[in-house]
């Protein structure tokens, strides 16, 4: 015959549930406050693409102006420029020659 031994274990001691159930709560505590500082973290990052979008548009801007202030430069430095401005913009005329004014 074979006889069987029968271990009867004791269930888990009522200690051993409460701490599994404090270790759960303090992960649940945890997850919690790591999902909310992903979250708080997402929005801070949303913010600040936002804001560089904004400042990379200025400097666009500020890049053209730039590059048309010394392409006006440029041409400032050209006598026939300066003698165009001086004639169409500025009612000038040379030596000889008598302007014409249409109204």
């Amino acid at each position: 015959m074979i006889t069987s031994i029968q271990t009867n274990k004791p269930a888990a001691p009522s200690g051993t549930k409460r701490r599994l159930k404090i270790w759960l709560f303090v992960i649940a505590l945890f997850m919690g406050w790591a999902i909310y500082t992903f979250i708080t973290q997402l929005e801070s990052q949303g913010q600040a693409e936002i804001k560089l979008a904004e400042v990379q548009g200025k400097i666009d801007v500020a890049t053209k102006q730039m590059n048309d202030l010394r392409l006006q430069v440029e041409r400032l430095n050209d006598k026939e420029y300066i003698e165009q401005l001086a004639t169409k913009e500025q009612g000038l005329v040379k030596k000889g020659e008598k302007q014409i004014v249409v109204e």
